[in-house]
């Protein structure tokens, strides 16, 4: 179970905070076979002037809508899914979001089962995956 913390300038609409996650989760789902359910991406604004970056790094020419996404995710990913699904990011958020792939800015932080509780408290470990209810 990924989970994500999306980073956007204040001025992003919600209509494209939307469309910024349904873009990150169907490449989180088609690159390294996430589960269609298992949607975790907290989404945050930050104001232009607080927030300061290279707009020239490594030779890539970025604007002020800078969107930067953390990836928490167990273990386990090759180089080549982590290629692809950084790729499939740029591109689904250029295509659904309008957001330009030299403005994508993706970290991942890997971790172990044991580092984990996803309810009840529980180690995560000790829970078997199963679809919870819905409770709306």
């Amino acid at each position: 179970m990924p989970f994500i913390r999306t980073n956007v300038s204040k001025h992003t609409s919600q209509q494209q905070r939307q469309k910024i996650v349904d873009g990150i989760h169907q490449a989180l789902v088609g690159s390294i076979g996430m589960p269609q359910d298992e949607l975790f991406n907290l989404v945050t604004d930050y104001e232009p002037e607080q927030f300061f970056y290279s707009r020239n790094f490594n030779g890539i020419a970025r604007s002020d809508s800078l969107v930067v996404i953390e990836i928490t995710l167990r273990r386990g990913r090759s180089d080549a899914m982590k290629r692809d699904l950084y790729a499939r990011i740029a591109e689904n958020l250029q295509s659904k979001a309008d957001v330009l792939p030299q403005d994508v800015f993706i970290f991942m932080h890997e971790n172990d089962y044991s580092d984990w509780s996803v309810g009840n408290g529980k180690f995560a470990m000790a829970l078997v995956q199963q679809v919870g209810t819905d409770f709306s």
